[in-house]
């Protein structure tokens, strides 16, 4: 069996390609100022609430990868070059800084709680010679920008980790001009489904679960985006839901997510969390860790995301 470690270094010299996806350092970063972790004890005037994930260098590496193609795609047709977009929950901005390369004549603005990742999106941005892409740290309850304000409000993966999702969705209403498009996708954990059959992928699965559930976030957000949206207040006649998958299936592909979530398992936020939270131990982590990569060596290993998707006009 091959070593989390190892099998950490294979994974970071690879890159998916644009028709698949995703979403150690010796200690975790969960107790970050502006990532704090206190269980149960969330509110919506703190910087950033309890992430689940983190800003470990698995998820950063999960986050980088993604693209305006393979996490906004279904966004895209409606964007015109002119546009001033807000990015909420921008995270290493990888997919902010694509945004912005659609919207040439436009600008791009992205947000996010954690001051550390910023300064990466700064970095990326920075180097793409990109001049209508900016970034400010802001928390999603209170967005520090005037009402009517974006032609497109856009949040991808991050709905799931709120305790207040329809108090975010107001307030990218709020933030969005008359007409304008809210747009967010958001993965549902339940829908996940792999090949072959693992119990210790199921016990992931569970665990995962269960650890939101104690923070207050729904890991199933992605079923749910529709009805949050109807209820956040926008009008069910401009609403428009979808759905999109991420699949891992070829040796690559297996070897990237399968490593990226055995380090999740003992080094990330959610680490931190199944065990701030009584729920699983070390030994527990490891051993689903482990699982992670069996299930990445096995020749016919296939695993799917599905994320739901709306877009609303404000």
């Amino acid at each position: 069996m091959v070593g989390v470690e190892a099998f950490y270094r294979a994974s970071m010299t690879h890159t998916p390609t644009p028709d698949q996806d995703v979403t150690a350092d010796a200690s975790p970063d969960a107790h970050a100022p502006d990532a704090p972790t206190g269980a149960l004890g969330s509110t919506p005037s703190m910087e950033s609430e309890s992430y689940t994930h983190g800003h470990h260098e698995s998820v950063l590496r999960s986050h980088r990868w993604r693209t305006a193609e393979n996490s906004a795609g279904f966004l895209l047709p409606h964007l015109r070059s002119d546009h001033r977009v807000l990015d909420v929950g921008c995270g290493p901005a990888t997919l902010t800084v694509d945004l912005a390369r659609h919207v040439p004549e436009g600008s791009v603005i992205g947000v996010d709680a954690s001051a550390a990742v910023l300064e990466s999106a700064r970095e990326l941005a920075a180097g793409s010679g990109l001049a209508n892409v900016s970034f400010q740290q802001a928390n999603a309850y209170e967005l520090p920008f005037d009402d009517d304000t974006f032609d497109v409000v856009f949040a991808h993966q991050l709905l799931q980790h709120l305790s207040d999702p329809l108090a975010a969705l107001r307030e990218m209403k709020r933030v969005a001009k008359p007409g304008g498009i809210v747009a967010v996708r958001d993965a549902d954990y339940a829908a996940m489904t792999w090949y072959p059959d693992s119990a210790g992928l199921t016990e992931w699965n569970e665990l995962y679960h269960e650890v939101t559930h104690a923070y207050g976030y729904q890991a199933d957000a992605g079923r749910r985006l529709l009805a949050w949206v109807q209820d956040a207040g926008f009008d069910p006649a401009q609403i428009v839901p979808s759905a999109g998958v991420w699949c891992y299936s070829t040796p690559a592909d297996r070897a990237w997510w399968g490593g990226l979530w055995a380090e999740r398992c003992i080094a990330s936020n959610f680490a931190v969390q199944a065990k701030e939270s009584a729920l699983a131990d070390d030994v527990a982590l490891e051993q689903l860790a482990q699982e992670w990569l069996r299930w990445a060596e096995e020749p016919a290993g296939w695993f799917a995301v599905l994320n739901g998707e709306v877009l609303a006009r404000a």
